[in-house]
């Protein structure tokens, strides 16, 4: 694998020309990296789809740099292998189940590779900007080969690309230069401190281990770092147009109709986003009716904006929401067990932990988590008088009651438990739809099973389930280029109830964090499909409520419409499409 620099790198000198030509011809006489083969096919689907998370796993790993050609290349090859291998298979002969199976392994690849295209697109939107990264790129690909390297080779091309970088920084700096998209700017701004910390691994496999190519590079890697962190800086500031200590402004980095509609057929929603606005409309309207009626129960007339500002000054005192969250954990796991809702296994009960948000953390959740643990947001004594407040407000008794469930048993903690020990190898096949829908699903269920003592819990219900369906109006504006981000905060503020901080935090956290475009819209959305096969299935009589819910939980995560399938026990065919209107 020879030394290769980009295209776009400065003029070299003869010396390092020679002295790199000599690099590349050491290097390209030891075995280049073989084309990704499938080298067994096991008989099982499980086993085969164990196979591809392990394989997929360890092709990550070697190639952790988001944007790198050869993981492009690598990623592309390995899916369509995989795809050309199963279609091998003999699906006719399948059971349910293992046409579940087949099915979610090709949509899971066919998604990868347009995810990939995703990924490429952005990277050519960038790659003027950071014309200098597959040269980073390149060494760290040298490294992690093991493939020989000299010092001085290295210090060459270390000190080639601090060039660049100075001319790309003065460049972006010159006030003639054209305006650069704030999006773009911001992906290249996170890029580059991708490649700041790549290059800090990259030299601290060679630091101390090897005297003298740290004699050569030591100097070159220490300019070149700061070069990179302050180049990522300019980016941010000067390419993006945001201030030094701007950190609340958010940008996000929408996707587009066209890669929406392909996410969409991947977790097998059969509408479009327009539709599914319109459904979240539909709901929308019938929160704003309930929420009405819970005013009015509250001797507040049709005032909601009254109703629920009462209901967020009820909230414990400083240091008293752990034991409150512990009581409504208890109350939850009595009301769905006693009802015989769903099995909770002893150890489900008993084995659950409780955290507390970090301050920081709180900026992107401040709302509580769940999980393996229920993960609490409350004020800190680092906070301001105002953000203390506003946390308070957020997480009020009757809002956290409302979504104690969805975070716990019998929400994303019952959900963990059984993943672990049901069908696991279809982990890989993780849907929001799934995931979300589900906790989604039981704060619909609650609802109609009368949970809410009173009209302040009702208000607390309806407050989230109006959040949810705001989700889905907000996201998919913000993707389609109809929202910006600050329309999408006043949009909670407005309509949902939001403290501005809080909605501020959701907008962050929708768009800036790792979330994928849909899953802010999966909640609402999946638990109206489990709604839709609930009455199917269990108001019709088909079966009962502890059978249905204990058959998804051991079915593990899927799109819906395959839970469907797996319910109902229907052979799906070979050419199966998505076209299931819930």
């Amino acid at each position: 694998m020879p030394l290769i620099v980009s295209q776009c790198s400065l003029p070299w000198t003869r010396r390092s020309i020679l002295t790199l030509l000599a690099t590349a011809t050491a290097v390209a006489e030891r075995p280049k990296r073989a084309p990704y083969v499938l080298e067994t096919m096991p008989a099982a689907l499980p086993e085969l789809i164990d196979r591809y998370r392990a394989d997929l796993r360890a092709i990550d790993a070697f190639y952790p740099l988001t944007y790198a050609s050869t993981r492009f290349e690598v990623l592309r090859e390995f899916h369509q292998v995989w795809l050309k291998n199963i279609e091998q298979l003999p699906f006719d002969s399948f059971d349910v189940e293992s046409r579940i199976d087949w099915l979610m392994l090709r949509n899971t690849n066919q998604r990868a590779l347009a995810l990939l295209d995703l990924d490429e697109s952005r990277w050519r939107e960038m790659q003027a900007l950071l014309s200098f990264a597959p040269s980073l790129w390149r060494l760290e690909e040298i490294r992690q080969r093991v493939d020989p390297i000299e010092g001085r080779d290295a210090a060459g091309v270390l000190v080639t690309v601090n060039k660049q970088i100075q001319e790309l920084d003065t460049w972006l700096k010159k006030p003639d230069t054209p305006k650069q998209s704030q999006t773009v700017a911001l992906r290249a701004h996170r890029l580059a401190l991708e490649l700041a910390a790549s290059l800090k691994r990259w030299f601290a496999f060679y630091q101390g281990y090897d005297p003298v190519f740290e004699w050569w590079v030591k100097d070159p890697v220490t300019k070149l770092s700061k070069a990179l962190t302050d180049y990522a800086t300019t980016l941010r500031e000067r390419g993006a147009g945001l201030k030094k200590d701007d950190r609340d402004t958010i940008v996000g980095d929408p996707i587009g109709r066209e890669a929406l509609m392909s996410d969409l057929r991947a977790d097998m929603i059969a509408y479009t986003p327009d539709e599914l606005i319109e459904i979240a409309n539909r709901e929308f309207a019938w929160c704003e009716t309930e929420l009405r009626k819970a005013a009015k129960e509250m001797g507040l007339g049709d005032d909601t904006k009254a109703a629920v500002e009462r209901v967020k000054n009820l909230h414990p005192n400083p240091g008293g929401q752990p034991k409150m969250i512990l009581d409504m954990v208890t109350e939850a796991i009595e009301f769905v067990t006693s009802r015989n809702l769903v099995t909770v296994p002893q150890l489900a009960r008993d084995s659950w932990r409780v955290l507390m948000m970090s301050p920081e953390r709180q900026r992107i959740n401040p709302f509580f988590l769940g999980g393996e643990s229920i993960i609490i947001s409350y004020p800190t004594d680092t906070m301001t008088h105002e953000e203390k407040l506003m946390s308070m407000r957020g997480n009020n008794e009757h809002f956290s009651r409302a979504v104690v469930h969805h975070e716990l048993i019998p929400g994303h903690n019952l959900q963990r438990f059984y993943n672990q020990r049901h069908r696991s190898y279809r982990a890989v096949f993780e849907t929001p739809f799934w995931r979300e829908g589900w906790a989604l699903w039981w704060e619909m269920l609650l609802w109609d099973l009368n949970f809410p003592r009173n009209a302040e819990d009702k208000v607390g219900m309806l407050f989230w389930r109006m959040h949810r369906c705001a989700r889905i109006i907000f996201s998919l504006k913000f993707h389609l280029g109809q929202m910006k981000a600050p329309e999408c905060v006043d949009f909670l503020v407005d309509r949902v109830g939001h403290e501005r901080d809080n909605a501020a935090a959701e907008v962050r956290r929708s768009f800036e964090g790792t979330y994928p475009p849909l899953y802010q819209a999966a909640y609402m959305l999946g638990g109206l499909q489990i709604r839709s096969l609930y009455r199917d299935l269990v108001a019709s009589g088909k079966m009962t409520p502890r059978a249905f819910h204990d058959h998804i939980l051991k079915g593990n995560a899927l799109p819906i419409e395959m839970v469907r399938a797996s319910l109902t026990q229907t052979k799906l065919d070979k050419n199966f499409v998505a076209k299931w209107r819930f």
